[in-house]
């Protein structure tokens, strides 16, 4: 099984792989984004230089002394005058002439043909004629192709230059951030060890005072809420001990969690019997199986449980279920106590959440929702004021086959 240390580690690899992407991302669409507008700005200034040539060309062209790559015929008296050059393929298109000469209208339009593109404008000329210029365009689409050429080779190179700008960055900025964790945890983990014991020795001795005969009762009351303080002090260290200890992998051992809810009923029998509040539970009689962490799963369930207990009033009902639903295992327990407001739902799972009218704040359901969703679960809550709460929480199931497997490999390990 792998310690937390090592899964926080592999998470900051994956917080820096994440930056180092976003930032190549960003230069790459950043270099796209400029060749893109670069390519359109080249492409449009060629063919306004190639329409002014044309018209030019139209206007003013003889047929045999046209410019480099273009092409002038006139249609004068019924005679297409082609001109000494040779023209291209295709070329002249009559029908383009004839049309201009009946209608008097100029027909502009692109053709692609002899593995090039050309321009071809036809339009009326002076003194009854027909003319019609067309540019060869190779060299402007050698020109883009070169373009695009580069921007190709620029953009490799700019993805190279982005990775490596972003592995500077994920550790400029991934860094202390985990190193800060890493203090964090490393703190926690050693202050909570160091309390727990101090914290056992003092609740030990405030039991054995509080069953001291000879006390008065005023003393013994005051020696009981002293014994439950310090309990609860302990608590508050036994979960930030769990927190910090969350974020290892889990060992895929199965856990029967409806064994689990009937532990935590029974622990709360005694406090419950006290408050005359009344416990039930329901489940289907077989073991219903989980994979994960025991001690974690009983966690989040004596929490739930004793959470119900505590805002259930004197004479209440709590009831928990345990089943199989469309392949995970439901567990649910519901009081008819306070409740909460519906919005309050969400909230409730926050660290340290301070509910309204609530006179306490702590870590117990926040390590719930860390618990359940490290076992690759949900947990969720529904309730009205006054009208009580339902907590219910689904894990994925393990087939019986799956369950047998993994006891045997469990077995085999030395």
């Amino acid at each position: 099984m792998r310690s937390w240390a090592e899964t926080e580690r592999a998470e900051v690899r994956r917080a820096r792989l994440r930056v180092s992407v976003l930032v190549g991302l960003a230069i790459t669409l950043m270099i796209t984004f400029v060749g893109a507008i670069a390519y359109v700005v080249m492409a449009h200034a060629q063919e306004t230089q190639v329409s002014r040539e044309l018209r030019y060309n139209a206007q003013y062209g003889v047929p045999g002394i046209a410019p480099r790559c273009a092409w002038v015929f006139v249609l004068e008296d019924g005679v297409l005058h082609l001109g000494p050059l040779e023209v291209p393929n295709g070329f002249p298109l009559r029908s383009d002439i004839d049309a201009v000469h009946a209608s008097g209208a100029a027909v502009s339009r692109d053709v692609t043909a002899n593995d090039t593109e050309y321009m071809v404008l036809t339009a009326p000329g002076a003194n009854g004629t027909t003319v019609q210029s067309v540019f060869d365009l190779r060299y402007q689409l050698s020109d883009r192709l070169h373009l695009v050429q580069a921007l190709a080779i620029a953009l490799m190179a700019g993805l190279l230059v982005a990775a490596l700008i972003g592995l500077g960055v994920s550790h400029r900025t991934v860094g202390p951030w985990a190193e800060a964790l890493a203090r964090q945890r490393r703190f926690v983990t050693d202050a909570s060890h160091e309390l727990r014991t101090p914290i056992a020795r003092a609740y030990l001795r405030a039991q054995l005072l509080a069953a001291a005969a000879d006390l008065p009762d005023d003393q013994r009351t005051n020696l009981d809420a002293l014994a439950r303080s310090i309990r609860g002090l302990a608590d508050v260290v036994d979960d930030l001990l769990a927190s910090a200890q969350l974020h290892q992998r889990l060992d895929g051992r199965p856990v029967d969690l409806a064994d689990v809810a009937e532990a935590a009923v029974v622990g709360e029998t005694e406090r419950a019997a006290e408050r005359r509040i009344t416990l039930s539970l329901d489940h289907p009689g077989h073991p219903v199986v989980v994979s994960g962490i025991e001690t974690g799963l009983r966690r989040a369930v004596d929490e739930l449980l004793a959470n119900a207990v505590r805002h259930t009033p004197e004479g209440g009902r709590i009831s928990v279920r345990v089943g199989v639903v469309a392949g995970q295992v439901e567990l649910v327990v519901e009081d008819d106590g306070e409740g909460f407001e519906p919005g309050e739902a969400s909230r409730l799972f926050d660290r340290f959440h301070r509910g309204a009218g609530e006179g306490r704040f702590g870590l117990g359901l926040s390590l719930v929702r860390e618990i359940v969703t490290g076992h690759g679960g949900t947990v969720e809550a529904v309730g009205r004021p006054g009208l009580g709460a339902r907590f219910t929480l689904r894990i994925p199931a393990v087939g019986r086959e799956t369950v047998a497997v993994r006891e045997r490999i469990a077995t085999a390990r030395p």
